[in-house]
């Protein structure tokens, strides 16, 4: 029991002195409070004496007011400095934004020449494009009717209209253009396959000049020749190429198989006939040396023997012939390659 009893004394004293203590500290701020209202709100008298015997004027102030005002003041000035601040920032972002816009306005207008340029161009290129593939016998129906041109160019399927937001004709045109150009791939495409089957057939026909380097002359011309032998007036079948030297490399000029290899005494020499496609045969003669042999498949350009002066002959030259079934005929209308005239020389 005594234990609780001093527990009891123990707890009410220090309650008490809790009480005590919130009294005095309640009492020190109030004091604290006083003190500064006391302060602010103590008045002071400031006097105007004039130099004249006019009138004393009286301004009666306190802290609290001086305090507000200087509090007003510093407000005023920071607003000032910081509207200042952003003032000089924001022109500068609209000094910086409007070279900007300058910079771009330029490239617009470099943009608006290019454009105009290209549908310059655009309108040179549609009756090029078409007479082209007209002669090739493409299909022109798909771009004929995306641009309908009148006067063989794109006036019409340009339709140029004078707009007030100035760039935005451009950027239509340029649509327009670019649909154009869609539709005109399709035959550009068939123009690509036409041309590819044609150089496969163009492989198959005697169509390259039969030196290598497109080098030589015609020395003797197909047909009607004076025999440099005899003298008398005979049909020469085939041409004479000459390089002035033995030695340059003979090609073939289409593909196919070789069917003779052979030495003809006192007529072609050595000489190489080969058998193409399409009935066409070609003869090689006064060869000095060989490349190939009987039965060899050959390809167009390849070397089969080299310029001589072998069998009936008055000088380095190959003789060159070309022969559809059991006819004759002038090997220069199948050739690519076309010599300047003719120079006399070696038969």
């Amino acid at each position: 029991m005594a234990s609780v009893h001093e527990y009891k004394r123990f707890e009410n004293s220090l309650v008490q002195k809790v009480k005590n203590g919130a009294s005095v500290a309640a009492g020190a701020v109030a004091a604290f409070f006083k003190a500064i209202g006391r302060a602010i709100t103590r008045r002071y008298t400031v006097v105007l004496v004039p130099h004249s015997e006019k009138k004393v004027y009286n301004l009666h102030i306190t802290v609290f007011s001086i305090f507000c005002f200087f509090l007003v003041l510093a407000g005023v000035l920071g607003a000032f400095f910081w509207y200042g601040a952003s003032y000089n920032h924001t022109r500068g972002t609209l000094a910086d934004k409007n070279t900007r816009l300058r910079d771009t306005q330029a490239s617009l207008d470099q943009l608006r020449d290019e454009v105009t340029q290209l549908l310059r161009e655009a309108r040179n290129f549609e009756p090029a494009l078409s007479s082209t593939l007209s002669t090739l016998g493409a299909d022109v129906k798909g771009i004929n009717n995306t641009a309908v041109a009148s006067a063989g160019d794109l006036s019409s399927f340009f339709d140029i209209k004078e707009t007030p937001e100035g760039i935005i004709q451009e950027v239509e045109d340029v649509r327009r253009l670019s649909e154009y150009l869609a539709a005109a791939s399709g035959p550009v495409k068939e123009i690509g396959t036409l041309l590819d089957s044609q150089s496969a057939l163009l492989t198959e026909i005697p169509s390259i000049w039969p030196i290598k380097g497109g080098i030589g002359h015609v020395s003797m011309f197909f047909g009607q020749n004076e025999n440099p032998f005899t003298g008398q007036y005979y049909i020469h079948k085939g041409i004479d190429l000459s390089t002035y030297r033995q030695g340059d490399p003979i090609l073939a000029t289409a593909d196919g198989q070789v069917v003779a290899v052979e030495f003809e005494q006192g007529g072609f020499g050595n000489n190489v006939i080969i058998r193409h496609k399409h009935g066409f045969y070609t003869r090689y003669g006064h060869m000095l040396s060989f490349r190939v042999k009987a039965g060899q498949r050959v390809q167009q350009g390849e070397v089969i023997g080299y310029i001589g002066n072998t069998g009936l002959s008055t000088g380095p030259h190959v003789h060159y012939e070309v022969h559809i079934g059991s006819d004759v005929v002038d090997p220069f209308k199948y050739l690519n390659i076309r010599s300047s005239i003719a120079k006399p020389g070696a038969k």
